[in-house]
């Protein structure tokens, strides 16, 4: 479970005023010197994630990070950062000095309660204040044998308070096809997938598969029409990578559902049908308008790179339109999507679920059509209506 990608684990954000103990709290519940404890107000000045297998609840990745009310130089700087984690954080827990809840805990309160983040008060420091609270957890995060007691309680208090979508996670395409249906899986080997690995969504859906005994075919797209001859009844899905979706769409029969893997990761991480009706923006697309493509992970991008690369020309092509297309990466994102007409956002295979619907709410709130890498793709080749079908979404 150490290997789990962080994108599938429980996100816990620790937030807090400066010098509230939240890397000590860590340190604690971790039993490792994950983050550098200090008396100095704003150690901590950088979010600081760490892995951990958390039983019962499972995988999990704290996100210690830098206090609120930091006056230092570079204060503003880093409740930037640390405001950032509220698009990802699955659970919030607001570590205070004792029981107090002043200005800075009062706004913390609010910014979760804002982004329905669920919250659990951590009453730390017990050595030094009297706490009178029965609201939250007390601890003492410098006294290491309390360790297992705190852990048995935050684990209770997580449980109660974590989102369902959590423990009963939409699957990502087990419920497609019948048990011990066959799926047929199009994927082509190019510079993104390197020699002897596959990539994560692929990985994903061949687990998923596995998980409802289900059973894969797996093939390169120049094969694909020949395998398929090779069935005595028809496979009950194909699953492609989208860059031959065209192709796979053009020599699948009609009776056959089709999707892609970056469809899938649409609906598993974000809400398919808003993105959907995002991708009809790109028909009303002008001369000058932005578009913002948003990728989640920090590859290094290469030739003919499909973010990059592969998707601006092809919209070019197919609006005819002289478009400013920008691009961010990695957990930043844009702080007004209302600049753009539209955003492209990646599959998220590296990100949660929360951060992906964080995105689409944040463009949702500014009036901007959200779409996906998928779903976008499947529009250009004029074929999104044939791969959502299996969804049941009508165009």
């Amino acid at each position: 479970m150490q290997t789990t990608p962080k994108s599938l684990r429980l996100h816990i954000a620790l937030l807090g005023g400066v010098n509230a103990g939240k890397s000590s709290f860590l340190n604690l519940v971790t039993g490792q010197q994950t983050s550098i404890t200090s008396e100095i107000a704003g150690t901590t000045t950088d979010v600081v994630e760490k892995a951990q297998e958390l039983p019962p609840l499972g995988p999990v990745l704290w996100l210690d990070t830098a206090g609120f009310g930091d006056e230092s130089q570079l204060g503003d700087k880093r409740l930037e950062k640390t405001l950032r984690v509220l698009d990802r954080a699955d659970v919030a827990l607001l570590i205070c000095c004792g029981d107090n809840i002043g200005p800075e805990e009062k706004n913390i309160i609010a910014l979760a309660a804002q982004k329905n983040i669920p919250l659990i008060k951590i009453y730390n420091q017990a050595d030094k204040y009297q706490i009178k609270a029965d609201d939250g957890i007390v601890v003492n995060s410098t006294d290491l044998s309390s360790r297992d007691t705190v852990l048995n309680n935050l684990k209770s208090a997580l449980i109660k308070v974590c989102p369902d979508n959590f423990f009963n996670s939409v699957p990502l395409l087990g419920d497609l096809a019948p048990q011990h249906g066959n799926i047929v899986m199009i994927i082509p080997l190019d510079y993104e997938a390197p020699k002897g690995r596959l990539i994560m969504p692929q990985v994903q859906a061949i687990r998923d598969c596995l998980d409802h005994n289900q059973n894969i075919t797996v093939v390169k797209e120049d094969d694909y029409a020949a395998v398929l001859q090779n069935f005595k009844n028809p496979p009950a899905l194909v699953v492609c990578d989208s860059q031959v979706v065209d192709r796979m769409v053009a020599e699948t029969p009609e009776n056959i559902p089709c999707t892609t893997f970056s469809i899938l990761m649409a609906r598993f991480k974000g809400d398919l049908e808003k993105m959907v009706k995002g991708a009809q923006m790109i028909n009303r697309l002008q001369d000058h308008d932005k578009v913002l493509i948003a990728e989640s992970c920090t590859h290094h991008a290469m030739e003919d790179d499909i973010g990059r690369v592969k998707i601006p020309n092809w919209l070019k092509k197919k609006t005819g339109k002289n478009l400013q297309i920008d691009h961010v990466s990695g957990c930043d994102f844009v702080k007004n999507p209302a600049d753009y007409k539209l955003v492209i956002q990646c599959g998220g295979c590296t990100v949660n679920r929360r951060e992906i619907l964080s995105r689409i709410y944040q463009c949702e709130q500014a009036g901007v059509a959200i779409t996906n890498y998928g779903v976008c793709i499947s529009e250009l080749k004029g074929v999104l209506k044939r791969v959502v079908e299996p969804f049941g979404i009508k165009l």
